[in-house]
């Protein structure tokens, strides 16, 4: 199955903008629906953006318009590119994988492989 490796995360101005990259290594990203994750401390982990293997993509209300997932297949590469960030945007961010379609894009329990995280800090 895949493996992912997150990077990119860092502490930014509020305004500010960061690209995080996942790199995937023993299966093809396109096979699989992708997304990115958030962990922020006592919440539950929620959905930020998803891509599925025909390019679609889906938003949290949260970050739409400043933020754009997308993937690089040839390479292996997921990235989430963000700008206008605001403090609630800091956290612990997961690129996840499901071969099989999720019931829905944010839902974390459907995305049984992810990486380490990368934080994210804005202030």
């Amino acid at each position: 199955h895949v493996q992912l490796v997150e990077s990119g995360g860092g502490s930014v101005q509020v305004g500010g903008s960061l690209r995080l990259s996942c790199v995937a290594s023993g299966d093809t990203i396109g096979r699989y629906c992708m997304g990115w994750f958030r962990q922020i401390p006592d919440r539950e982990r929620e959905g930020v953006a998803g891509i599925e293997s025909d390019g679609s993509t889906s938003y949290a209300d949260s970050v739409k318009g400043r933020f754009t997932i997308s993937q690089d297949s040839a390479k292996n590469l997921l990235h989430l590119q963000m700008h206008q960030l605001k403090p609630e945007d800091s956290g612990i961010y997961y690129c996840a994988a499901a071969l099989n379609p999720p019931r829905a894009w944010w839902l974390w329990a459907d995305f049984p492989f992810d990486g380490q995280g990368t934080q994210v800090t804005v202030s």
